[in-house]
């Protein structure tokens, strides 16, 4: 999930029931106190490198769920490529083969188009959930393009995960210039679901070169990623 810069106006963002987001996560409601990882994103398609890095959040930072956020559309993609927000649904669905990974379309029920948007619903309608924003190395380097971006670290804690080729350039990047000083020892990962922001940390993990990128050209359905397009999403 990415946003331009300079920001456009808020996007108004929807109220519905509680009824409404339990049915968007599966039927059922974060409860108080839990850790909650927040992976959005196009999923254009869903692969095995989105799996690899949820099941790592759920282990190195003690997190009871990581939800999938499938985004109607990227502001910083093409809709040319880009499958029916229906299909990508049901592939990530089918991707995300584990008990504690949830796949939603939370973003439109709620009316969202930016990361900040949703993020601010999320903490409005569930308080007391400590949310975990998580994304991959290569999404960091493009996140000042992003709407809002600086807010997104002063709101949640936030975990980088690294990607094939992506490490050094993430870690010079605006936001790792930006939030050095708040910047946690890999060590401590298993405490950052609780650190008040701005805390975030940069995780090593096996890499993955697969991204949905490669699956498109693979499968003869790529097509220009749009401005900010990059290959994790």
């Amino acid at each position: 999930m990415a946003e331009p810069s300079p920001a456009p106006p808020r996007h108004r963002t929807t109220q519905p029931t509680l009824a409404a987001l339990a049915a968007s996560l599966g039927g059922c409601l974060p409860q108080p106190g839990q850790a909650i990882g927040l992976l959005g994103g196009s999923f254009n398609p869903a692969h095995e490198a989105h799996l690899a890095l949820s099941l790592e959040a759920l282990k190195r930072l003690g997190l009871d769920e990581v939800w999938w956020l499938v985004s109607p559309q990227n502001p910083l993609k093409s809709a040319k490529g880009m499958a029916d927000p229906g299909d990508r649904l049901a592939k990530a669905r089918r991707t995300a083969r584990h008990p504690r990974l949830r796949v939603s379309d939370l973003e439109r029920a709620l009316g969202t188009r930016y990361s900040i948007d949703t993020l601010l619903a999320l903490k409005a309608r569930f308080p007391r959930v400590d949310f975990v924003w998580l994304m991959g190395a290569d999404n960091l380097i493009q996140m000042s393009r992003w709407s809002r971006w600086q807010q997104i670290f002063h709101i949640v804690p936030v975990a980088i995960f690294d990607r094939p080729s992506y490490s050094l350039r993430a870690l010079t990047a605006k936001p790792s210039r930006r939030f050095a000083r708040q910047r946690l020892a890999e060590a401590k990962a298993g405490g950052l679901a609780r650190a008040r922001p701005p805390a975030w940390v940069f995780l090593h993990m096996p890499l993955n070169p697969q991204s949905a990128t490669h699956i498109r050209a693979r499968l003869g359905t790529e097509s220009d990623p749009g401005p900010g397009g990059n290959p994790a999403s």
